[in-house]
């Protein structure tokens, strides 16, 4: 499947797209949410990304909170007041957008509602990013997918039916490109619980561009995701992890998060190519480490050349030592002074 974010290409073969996921980690204040959007184009990420939403519109007044959201401050509130205090107003989406496009970033928003969906789509947003906690939510995800822009689709706490049963109300409803993000769906997420080998499988099972969208402490999960075939990476983004609010404890701090970014431009370069062959930087070692058939006496030409006339030892550029039985049966060309690295046009019959 071909899938693109504007005119940016996106799979195998091509550069992690890495969204910096600035998510509510403003904490509802819109000179917060602007310095997060600078924090991600000076860590070098392809994009920053925020979620999009009206508390009254995605929980109930009986919500609980999650336990990751009870520990991030000392409050007794229901989910429904921690949500409020975390809104930005419409105006400020577009407001971040150009602020975004000013410093070379894609913006993004996930949408928990469908007014947030018509919202983004007025800025506009060159995709959707649909966040796990709505992989089941049918219509919404049918609204997203009515407007044919690209989505990407985080999978936490997904079973493979729910996945395959979200990309069906999407094919269904516009049939937009998909990417799939694994997810671990924790905030932090310990590392037994990541399960990155399921990149893999939601790859192989759907054929989609795959993904990871991580919320484990530090870097190295994030990096390991990218050896192994991740073509998006999303990851938490925040000015300082001691803040309060839900998500800033699983978060990079920026210089973390550009440590990360140029550990994953790292690895994809690393990667290269599956062809098995020497490189042009080992040239020169070749010729210093590898060995060659050398002769250790001279001898004159037509005389012959024993095994006890022979040493294998560096440099490389001589005949190669698994020719030592054919070349001591051989006799000498021309006269051969000793230390003579031999050549084919040294020897003969």
């Amino acid at each position: 499947m071909d899938f693109r974010i504007g005119t940016r290409r996106i799979g195998p073969g091509q550069p992690v797209f890495i969204i910096a996921e600035a998510g509510v980690n403003h904490n509802g204040r819109l000179d917060l949410a602007h310095r997060l959007v600078d924090a991600a184009a000076d860590a070098g990420a392809d994009a920053v990304k925020f979620q999009t939403f009206r508390a009254e519109r995605i929980a109930s007044a009986s919500a609980p909170r999650a336990k990751y959201q009870v520990a991030s401050d000392s409050g007794d509130q229901s989910q429904v007041e921690m949500l409020k205090a975390l809104e930005l107003e419409p105006g400020d989406f577009r407001e971040l957008a150009e602020h975004a496009r000013e410093r070379g970033l894609v913006f993004l928003s996930t949408p928990f509602d469908s007014e947030s969906v018509d919202l983004l789509a007025t800025l506009p947003v060159p995709a959707y990013k649909i966040g796990s906690g709505d992989l089941t939510n049918m219509p919404l995800l049918q609204r997203v997918a009515a407007l044919g822009l690209p989505v990407i689709l985080s999978t936490g706490m997904a079973t493979l039916g729910e996945v395959e049963e979200a990309l069906t109300w999407l094919r269904q409803a516009g049939d937009p490109p998909v990417a799939l993000l694994h997810c671990t769906s924790a905030y932090p997420a310990p590392y037994d619980a990541l399960n990155l080998r399921a990149m893999e499988t939601l790859r192989q099972a759907f054929g989609c561009p795959v993904g990871y969208s991580d919320h484990s402490l530090g870097i190295e999960v994030p990096v390991a995701a990218v050896a192994i075939g991740a073509c998006i990476l999303e990851k938490h983004l925040t000015l300082d992890r001691s803040l309060p609010g839900p998500d800033h404890a699983a978060s990079l701090e920026p210089a973390e998060f550009s440590l990360m970014v140029q550990a994953i431009r790292h690895i994809e370069v690393a990667l290269g190519s599956p062809v098995k062959a020497p490189q042009p930087v080992e040239e020169d070692v070749r010729l210093a480490a590898r060995k060659s058939i050398i002769l250790k006496v001279p001898r004159a030409a037509g005389e012959r050349i024993d095994e006890s006339h022979l040493v294998i030892q560096r440099p490389g550029n001589g005949i190669p030592p698994r020719y030592l039985p054919a070349v001591s049966r051989m006799r000498a060309a021309r006269d051969l002074p000793a230390d003579t690295v031999l050549t084919w046009g040294d020897v003969q019959p």
